[in-house]
């Protein structure tokens, strides 16, 4: 049986992660929060004290980190080693881990299978920042998302206020940005739209407007009715 895949693409605070969430609850899809994996891996390496940077160290963690991705009443939760680390991972810390171990070619080779291996066996929206360009190069609909850093800092910023963080909109912001240029200058996966991607900007856009946007793309490249 062939299963349908749909990538999203984008930076960080681009709303790819509500958005898929959203548009895989209506199409009754399976969400893949391929972000959240690296999130597990970093948080895995910061509690074991390795600099996030120390690429040797980062490595010799991979044999003892298992990750798993459970549904649990219609949403992903993500396990590290048994433990349900879904909101331990949304810190900042957790953020900039992320983005230091995703440039890691063998990370990126330790998480690429149980990606691909979730396509294979379902109808699946999987965001990121390489889906349609290196793990799902053959999805059926992929779309890159984007907005202005100001804007997406704000979002990220609003996000860790409700989550009772002590949070600087300033230093959010020039996390951001230095994630836009780590994630875009790696030698690993770059972030990059895929060459048949659809580029939507959702500066400005509520979350309906983004939605409807979405809706409207999948509805063209499919024979689905969102």
């Amino acid at each position: 049986m062939n299963h349908i895949s749909i990538a999203i693409d984008g930076p960080s605070g681009a709303g790819k992660s509500t958005l898929a969430r959203l548009l895989a609850q209506e199409l009754r899809y399976i969400y893949v929060d391929t972000g959240a994996m690296y999130r597990a891996v970093g948080l895995h390496v910061a509690r074991a004290g390795i600099d996030s940077r120390d690429r040797a160290g980062i490595i010799g963690q991979l044999p003892d980190i298992v990750i798993e991705l459970r549904y649990e009443n219609g949403v992903q939760q993500i396990y590290l080693n048994g433990e349900n680390v879904s909101r331990a991972i949304r810190t900042e810390e957790a953020s900039r881990y992320a983005s230091d171990v995703s440039a890691i070619p063998e990370v990126r080779a330790f998480l690429l299978g149980m990606q691909r291996a979730l396509a294979e066996n379902a109808d699946v929206i999987m965001d990121g920042r390489d889906i349609g360009t290196v793990v799902l190069p053959q999805a059926a609909i992929k779309i890159f998302l984007t907005a202005s850093s100001e804007e997406r800092a704000r979002r990220r910023y609003e996000e860790l206020l409700e989550k009772g963080e002590d949070v600087a909109y300033n230093d959010v912001l020039r996390h951001l940005i230095e994630r836009d240029k780590n994630d875009s200058a790696r030698a690993a996966a770059p972030l990059r739209p895929a060459e048949d991607a659809v580029i939507l900007d959702t500066t400005g856009n509520t979350l309906e407007q983004s939605l409807d946007v979405l809706r409207a793309v999948i509805k063209e490249k499919s024979n689905h009715v969102v």
